[in-house]
């Protein structure tokens, strides 16, 4: 149940500097110190409109990880009021302008004419249980290798309340359960992140072996080379 600290006033957090060496791990492996840098922040020409939103939505973030931090172990049952106006706003100015657009045909620019109108009737939408999200559309980019990578572009709306839903939600709920050496869909993390860890490993501490799996490949080449049981000779 929602306490009156989830409701607090609380500034948002700047960057956040592990404090200790080195997690421990069986084994004695460990990733090196980490950094994670405050969340970007807005351009000094934005208006002050959007930096309000911004911060109600830091605020409201933090004011649900201090919850969890503090309660661990609590369950969590009212969350979607966090999901407000401001927020819907904060996403939607988040978003890649130049993005292709899904199978509504909305681009970013296309939204912004009437923009708080639009805001608004999604959020009543989004509180009233009516807000259904629309099929994604799915294209196909060339890889270098002469494959195909399938991506899928949501529709604006969606990106918008998916967005919203990550930012304030769940990024500081599953935060909190993340270990220092967990890097995929962070947010101020990335691959580049992890290659500088690892690199800090490979050249700081004793390193025997450096393996490389690829366990897609691997499962698709054993699927050649394994008969089924229909190929199976009887007996």
């Amino acid at each position: 149940m929602p306490t009156p600290e989830m409701y607090g006033a609380e500034e948002s957090d700047g960057g956040i500097v592990a404090m200790k060496v080195q997690n421990k791990l069986p084994g004695g492996g460990a990733d090196a110190v980490e950094r994670r840098p405050p969340a970007n922040g807005n351009p000094e020409r934005q208006s002050t409109g959007r930096t309000q939103s911004r911060k109600a939505v830091t605020q409201a973030a933090g004011r649900i990880r201090e919850f969890v931090r503090r309660n661990p172990k609590e369950r969590l049952t009212a969350l979607l009021h966090h999901i407000t106006p401001e927020a819907l706003e904060a996403a939607y100015r988040g978003l890649k302008r130049a993005a292709a657009a899904g199978v509504d045909g909305v681009r970013w620019q296309d939204y912004e004419r009437g923009l708080d109108g639009k805001l608004h009737d999604l959020w009543r939408r989004v509180q009233r249980g009516t807000y259904k999200a629309m099929p994604v559309r799915r294209v196909r980019i060339p890889k270098p290798d002469g494959g195909e990578r399938p991506l899928g572009i949501a529709a604006l709306e969606d990106k918008i309340v998916q967005r919203a839903l990550v930012e304030v939600v769940l990024n500081p709920i599953y935060e909190e359960e993340f270990l220092g050496f967990s890097y995929g869909f962070r947010p101020g993390r990335g691959a580049h992140d992890a290659l500088d860890a690892l690199a800090y490993v490979i050249e700081r501490r004793k390193v025997s072996w450096i393996v490389d799996c690829d366990i897609r490949r691997y499962l698709q080449l054993s699927s050649y080379c394994h008969p089924t049981d229909a190929d199976r000779p009887n007996g």
